[in-house]
Order: structure tokens, then sequence, then C-alpha cells
């Protein structure tokens, strides 16, 4: 039943025309097309719902938190209107701040926002765009997230800007409760007090006495808030040093600190955004988040989070502290790098065209100790089969092998049929190289039979690594890309010889119709130019023979590919054809 007072309800007949995007709407219309989504569809509304056009899931998020910060200005008849029908909730009650009007005049100077969040949200926004798109790459699609404007979950919205008022609403009944404040000392001064902490080999930090802001009158703050003196929130402490902290870890297991005593910044003044310790409980809380899974860096923060969780009363997340993954550089081991290391991003993987599962599987070598061993078990397994356990997370650093992981997605390619490895390097290509998806996709047939080579045998080769790879390493298939400056002659360099070789080959002994024939008319040509066809005859008496059918091979091989090392000569020159190896050897006979 429709609790809505009739007389705050707008009517209209054509909805088109009244909620029409170029216009704002007002209060009114929100509620009215808000109701009739629900009326129409019996559905409570979402944050991803969209309707005639208007995202209401997002229309309502923003309302929500204009509500919880007492900034939404409506009528009480409308406000009812909003609450009955459950678009908004009573849980601003919550964190509602105090009638003192000392603190409301002190919360409105901290709401102001002077700085401009459009160009920030515009480059939060690519790198977070960037992080969707690159998990979906990998198949780990994400429960909630925004990506592009368009918000996937109940709990948005997932930009932290965008979140802004609902992080000030609680800052606010922080305050209140007399467990945050503004501080104003400046970093010189902060660097004076920590040298002195130093210089008389005391514990560093801003605490107890040392917190000169901590009991700050509130007329002098609001006061300095005025005269636009910088500030930031600092959160009030009631932690000991002398008594200890003990928690579970899902990965360390019992750990013990001291209880935290420090006053941190939990609001910075350049934006007014959150700092993560306050993000972390604010988010966390409000999207129900059971697990926090993040760096062991972390560890020492843990007593700071729980007496925050616990000044709101709130049921702090169990905790899995991950160790450093390390990389070997040279004799020692050190921390992974971002700046130093490319393939700490995932992004290194996209690009280099790593399958997807490959990279999964090289990473939970890493996660679980016992993986490895669980998949040599199950070979025709994957790792949704595998049941993860903290508990098997190794509470020591482990050690990244690119090596490993390039092992693994070796094998996995080499498992691929022709079709797979195509389709996969098209869709490579045609985002990082896209003159080399335009020549694959004009010769489609031919590059399958390029890739076929030695793939459906027993062991088929494990030449690719990587999607990025398949270009070096077939270039010399293509005319368009075949040019080479170099050769990787073997044993036979004299140009003669070569040339005796390569047209004695093409005059008498060309024949690719059948892999037998082939290779008996290379033996043939092998004796016929003093060279020897047994090899074991070849090794007992090497004196009598100029060389053997390997070096004869070679010539034949590098002179069409540039190369002495190829997948099987006699698949590379049915595939290149009479005309285009006479051609390849003319034109190197010429230099």
């Amino acid at each position: 039943m429709d609790k809505t007072p009739k007389k705050i309800i707008v009517s209209y007949t054509s909805p088109q025309k009244k909620f029409s995007p170029k216009a704002p709407l007002s209060y009114e219309e929100k509620l009215n097309i808000m109701l009739e989504y629900m009326k129409e569809t019996g559905n409570p509304i979402k944050t991803t719902t969209k309707y005639k056009g208007y995202n209401i899931g997002s229309m309502r998020a923003n309302l929500r938190a204009s509500y919880w910060n007492g900034t939404l200005k409506i009528s009480d008849d409308l406000l009812k209107a909003f609450l009955d029908n459950g678009i908004l909730s009573k849980e601003r009650e919550v964190i509602r701040i105090s009638g003192q009007k000392k603190y409301d005049f002190l919360m409105s100077l901290i709401g102001k926002d002077t700085h401009e969040l459009s160009e920030a949200r515009m480059d939060n926004g690519v790198s977070y765009d960037k992080i969707i798109e690159t998990l979906y790459k990998y198949g780990m699609i994400p429960d909630e997230y925004e990506y592009k404007g368009e918000i996937v979950g109940n709990y948005g919205p997932y930009i932290q800007s965008e979140r802004k008022e609902i992080y000030h609403a609680y800052i606010k009944k922080l305050i209140e409760m007399g467990r945050a404040y503004p501080c104003f000392c400046t970093r010189e001064e902060l660097e004076d007090l920590r040298k002195n902490q130093e210089e008389k080999k005391m514990r560093t930090g801003y605490y107890g006495r040392f917190a000169r802001c901590r009991n700050i009158n509130i007329e002098t703050a609001i006061e300095k808030i005025k005269n636009g003196e910088p500030y930031v929130i600092r959160f009030k402490s009631m932690g000991a040093p002398d008594k200890r902290f003990v928690f579970e870890d899902l990965v360390k297991g019992r750990i013990e600190f001291p209880e935290n005593d420090q006053d941190v910044v939990i609001m910075k003044s350049d934006n007014l955004l959150p700092t993560y310790h306050f993000a972390h409980l604010v988010d966390d809380h409000l999207m129900h988040t059971t697990h926090v899974v993040r760096g062991e860096e972390w560890l020492s923060s843990v007593p700071l989070h729980i007496e925050l969780f616990k000044s709101f009363g709130y049921k702090a997340p169990k905790y899995i502290h991950i160790p450093l993954i390390l990389k070997q550089d040279g004799e020692t081991k050190r921390k992974i790098s971002k700046r130093k290391d490319p393939e700490a991003s995932m992004s290194f993987y996209s690009e280099k065209g790593y399958p997807a599962i490959a990279v999964i599987e090289s990473l939970m070598t890493i996660a679980n100790s016992n993986y490895e061993e669980w998949h040599n078990a199950n070979p025709d397994k994957t790792f949704l089969d595998f049941t993860f356990s903290p508990k098997k997370m190794s509470p020591s650093g482990a050690l990244y092998d690119l090596e490993k992981l390039n092992n693994i997605s070796r094998n996995y390619i080499s498992k691929m049929t022709k079709d797979e490895v195509y389709n996969e390097l098209s869709k490579w290509s045609k985002e990082y190289d896209k003159d080399f998806y335009e020549l694959i996709t004009k010769y489609e047939e031919y590059t399958k039979n390029i890739l076929n080579i030695e793939r459906e045998q027993k062991k088929p080769r494990k030449d690719y690594a990587s999607f990025s790879e398949v270009k070096g390493q077939i270039f010399y298939m293509y005319d368009e890309l075949y040019n080479p400056d170099t050769y990787e002659w073997g044993s036979i360099t004299d140009k003669e010889e070569i040339s005796t070789i390569l047209n004695t080959y093409i005059d008498k002994y060309y024949d690719v119709t059948d892999k037998e024939v082939w290779f008996n008319n290379i033996k043939l040509l092998t004796d016929s130019l003093g060279y020897c066809s047994n090899m074991k005859e070849y090794k007992e008496n090497p004196d009598n023979y100029k060389g053997s059918v390997a070096d004869i091979s070679t010539v034949l091989r590098v002179s069409l590919t540039s190369k002495s090392m190829t997948p099987d000569l006699y698949e590379i020159m049915k595939l290149l054809g009479k005309d285009r190896i006479v051609e390849r050897i003319n034109n190197l006979l010429k230099k």
C-alpha cells in the first residue's frame, strides 16, 4: 500500500517528457519515478537499477548519502514519503550529529570542500577502470565495482571521492563522541617534535602529552578554520602502550602488540578525504565486509583499526595479512617493487599476452604451499577445483619466479588447438599489435597452419610462453615481415658452398609432397655433395666427409628462415611453397 502523502505526488502522463535526461529532476520527480518502478516491478531499488533512462540506483545512493550527512534539503512531508517507502533509511539516526550549535558550525566548516574533484575523479576513474578491465581479462569478476560510471553492487558508490559525504557523517559522529578532533600542527612543528623525541630516545609519534591539539577548545578550532588555517582530523586514541593487544590472524596465527595510543590522521587536509585507516572502518562496516586480505605491512595497524571499530561499537572483520612477495635479485632476495619490476603490475601480463589461467595457476603456487603438489596429482583439474585455505599460506615471504610462470604458460599453450591459439593471438594482437593483427587475419588459414606445426603430436612443441612471443618466432613465414640482415649459419659459411647446396637441392631434389620422400632426398643431396647422411658413421669417421646431413639441413633452414633453430623444417617448406623458397634463395645469393 502506498503510504506517500497525496499532496506531494506529482501526476504525469508522459514520463519521457517529464523525466527528460536533459533537465535535472526535482526531489518530487525522483520520488515518483522510484515509486513507479517499485509498483511496476515489485522489486526493491538496488545500486545498479535503471528505469526509464535513469540510474535510479545511483540516484538513491546519493540521496542516502545526503540524508546521512544532514545536507538533504527537503520538506518534512517529502522526507516522510522517502522514509515510509524505504527509499531512505532511519539509519541516519545512528550517526546523526549533536544538536550543539558549536559542533554544527564546526562540522559545516569541515564539510566545505575547497578543491575541485572533477579532475581527481577523472584520474581515479581511468586508473580504476583499468583495474576492472584487467580483472575481467583474467576471469576475476568482482561482485561489486564501478566501471565508467556504472555501479554494480548493493553498497556503492565505490569511488572514494563519491563517498565523501558518507565519510564526513562518520567523522562528525566521532567528533561528537569526543574521539576525534581537528589538528592544526604544521609539518615543521611535527618534524621538530619527532627530532626532539629521537634526541631524548623516546618513542616517536603524536600521542599523549605530545598531542598538542588533543584537547583544543572548540571556539579556538572554529576561529582557526574560519581564518583559513590548514588542519587535519585526528583520532583520539584511548589505548595504553603498557597493555597488550591480542588477536588471531588467519595466516600469522596469534599476534600480540602494545595497544595503540597514537592519535593518527583520519582525514587529510588537501582534499578532505579520509586516510586508509578511516576509510577502512566506514567502507568495510557499511559493506558488511567479513574478511580483509592485505599485505603484512599493515599488521602493526591492527590495534588502531580494532580500536576504531570499537569506538563505534562495530564488529571488526577477520584479518588475513599475507607476506611480501619476494624476487631473486642476484644472490639476494628483495621485495618485488612496482617501480622496478614490471611483473608487479597485472597489466604486464595482459601486455605480454599470458593466458589468464596460466597467470592464475602461477599465483596459486605462491598463495598455497600445497597447490603445486595437488595440481601434479590432478593434471586434468584447474584451480577452481582446489580448496583454498589461508592456513596453507606461507607466513614468510614467498618467492615469485617468472620462469615458473613461463613454464606453466608454455604447457597450457602447447595443449591448445590451432584454432584456440589463433583466437587468443588475434585478441591479443588486436589490442597490442594492430599491424600483426591485420596480417594474421588477412592470412587466417595460413596462420593457423603455421601455429599447428608440431602441435598435434604426443609431445607438442612448447615454443610460446606468451602471445607476444609468437610474432618473433614465426615472422619468417610472412613475406611482409621477412627481411633479414643476418643469418645464423652453422659450420658451413662459405658462400660458394652454400650456393652449391641450395641450387642442387632446387634443381634435383626438391619435393615436399611426402615427408619421407623429402627426407630421403635430403640424404641423397647430402651424399652427392661429399657429406655424410648417416650420423653414426659420421661421428665414427668425421675426417672422411665435408660434414653431415645436419649441416646440410642447417643451410636449408637458415636460408629460408635466417634462424638455425625452428620447428619442423619439412612443415615450414611445405607451407612456404616452391615459388617462395626459390625467391628467398635467389635473394640470399644476391647479397
